[in-house]
């Protein structure tokens, strides 16, 4: 998916964004998966149920609702939800792995009203089916791209970021191009879920210093292509290329304004759980189920959505509390933050953080200290280690060395 500037008054928060998992149940064994998506939750909402949902969706005025799972067309009523949300005046979207999407499912979702579809393709082939742990994904992303367009679905890609990854960035971007996207999101691969238990698939911090500029490279090429590249919400942060990565058009002056979940933003999980953004840990975000109270209560009332609405520099530590951007930052990625240290506040995936330690001849490593118990959307936790900037890096090749291997960190 690719999430939208949203323009609206400063206190006038309402989920104006809403990313809405209808099932954990998927097609495909990622394993660096968030949710750890794989078999249905238990007491999933039915198809009525989530009917139901569009409605109270559409009164608290949202925008767009982009479905995801697991895999979203799994549910048994995906096309039936599509069609709610369009008639309901809400712009349905799709963010999918593409694994089962044929040129009749495509149709299918076309005629349904499904306005656009994001498909996640993470590196060219090897690298791809490699994180997805299963050969053939990378040609089922690319066909889906093909058969979504063909019926007249607006087409997008998303790619996690990580070290694996990282080397595939511009033949990976001229793949997609030849497939016809408008966008491409680019996120970093944070320790969430499965990811959190391959910790050498991660970048580290100072990583960002070569990888931003290469994006920022890749987004003027796009933008004279009518592509529009966008970061996000863990990528970046206020370094010399901070505009550029932010802006919709070239020329634009936007910036990151912190973390909206809560705000503008609003994550729904397939058994009715509700948090301010869909990757936010289960375990400390959701503030209550929609087969127990209405979201209105739930989005006005719950202090586990409301966190960012009253958070101030107060609230931040480390690097972030002494930051000449705190107060527009607030920390960057909330649900980051916390993958690594348990509570949001001090973000060192950041830029302008990385870029100004390196001109201190520092830098951050980032080294785990306890393991994620194994439930979706979980954490484990990691300490900063300081270091000098020229200390050697143990894994500077993970891509040679597990795509040789054929297995997984």
């Amino acid at each position: 998916m690719v999430l939208r500037r949203i323009d609206t008054a400063p206190e006038d928060f309402h989920p104006a964004y809403v990313v809405w998992e209808l099932t954990l149940a998927c097609d495909q064994p990622c394993t660096h998966c968030g949710s750890r998506a794989g078999t249905a939750r238990a007491g999933e909402l039915s198809t009525e149920e989530a009917l139901g949902v569009v409605a109270q969706l559409a009164a608290m005025r949202a925008r767009e609702v982009v479905l995801i799972g697991g895999e979203a067309y799994l549910h048994p009523g995906f096309l039936d939800i599509i069609r709610a949300l369009k008639a309901a005046g809400l712009r349905p979207m799709l963010t999918t792995g593409g694994r089962g999407i044929t040129a009749e499912l495509a149709g299918e979702m076309a005629r349904a009203g499904l306005h656009g579809a994001s498909v996640s393709v993470d590196g060219l082939e090897e690298t791809h089916d490699l994180m997805r742990a299963a050969r053939g994904s990378f040609a089922s992303a690319t066909a889906a791209l093909g058969h979504l367009k063909a019926a007249g679905v607006r087409t997008a890609a998303n790619t996690n970021l990580n070290r694996l990854n990282q080397g595939d960035l511009e033949e990976l971007y001229a793949h997609l191009k030849a497939q016809g996207i408008g966008a491409w999101q680019l996120q970093i691969t944070a320790p969430l879920g499965r990811a959190a238990d391959r910790p050498d698939l991660l970048l580290q911090p100072w990583d960002l210093i070569e990888l931003l500029p290469r994006i920022a490279r890749l987004k003027e090429q796009a933008y004279r292509e009518r592509i529009l590249i966008m970061p996000g919400n863990n990528l970046g942060y206020f370094g010399t290329e901070e505009a550029l990565l932010r802006s919709v058009q070239a020329g634009g002056r936007d910036h990151w304004r912190g973390c909206q979940a809560g705000r503008y933003v609003l994550g729904i999980e397939s058994n009715g759980a509700v948090k301010g953004c869909p990757s936010l840990q289960t375990a400390h975000y959701v503030g209550g189920n929609l087969r127990e109270q209405p979201l209105e209560r739930i989005w006005n009332d719950s202090s586990e959505l409301a966190f960012t609405r009253a958070r101030t520099v107060e609230d931040l530590w480390g690097f972030c509390r002494t930051c000449p951007f705190a107060e527009v930052c607030m920390g960057g990625c909330s649900f980051t933050a916390h993958s690594l240290f348990g509570r949001p506040g001090n973000n060192p995936y950041c830029h302008y953080r990385a870029k100004t330690l390196a001109s201190r001849g520092q830098r951050e490593r980032l080294l785990p200290k306890a393991p994620a118990p194994g439930r979706p959307f979980d954490h484990g936790l990691y300490e900063i280690v300081p270091e000098s900037l020229d200390a050697p890096d143990p894994k500077p090749e993970l891509k040679r060395e597990y795509v040789k291997r054929r297995r997984w960190p």
